[in-house]
């Protein structure tokens, strides 16, 4: 009996998670984040700025450390997938920049990289 409701648990979460990022959410502070259509571009606004630490073309990642994400992400460094693997051809690592995320995988994917001059 635990398994079947271990399963129906994993089963409805996960299908409501694109429901979810679609949906307004409460940022601490009150501040809200509102979800966004999929297919729309990024925005300036919508850009966090990072400093490449690492490109793996092997992998499609790139690894940045960066402050306070527009999604809600806090500062931290990590790998992101990037949505296209020609995006990492003329990055590496000590370059600043202003990249945007995917909001329908929670933010783990870089679908727009700017440099900073």
């Amino acid at each position: 009996m635990k398994t079947i409701t271990l399963s129906l648990l994993v089963a409805c979460t996960t299908l409501s998670l694109p429901t979810l990022a679609q949906m307004n959410h409460t940022m601490p502070g009150g501040m809200v984040m509102a979800g966004e259509p999929m297919g729309k571009p990024a925005a300036k606004s919508d850009m966090g700025e990072g400093l490449i630490k690492k490109v793996d073309i092997a992998k499609g990642t790139v690894t940045l450390q960066h402050g306070a994400l527009p999604n809600g992400m806090p500062p931290m460094t990590m790998a992101y997938k990037v949505k296209d693997v020609a995006m990492l051809d003329k990055l590496h690592a000590g370059q600043k920049i202003r990249f945007a995320t995917d909001p329908a995988d929670g933010g783990m994917t870089v679908t727009k990289i700017e440099l900073v001059k």
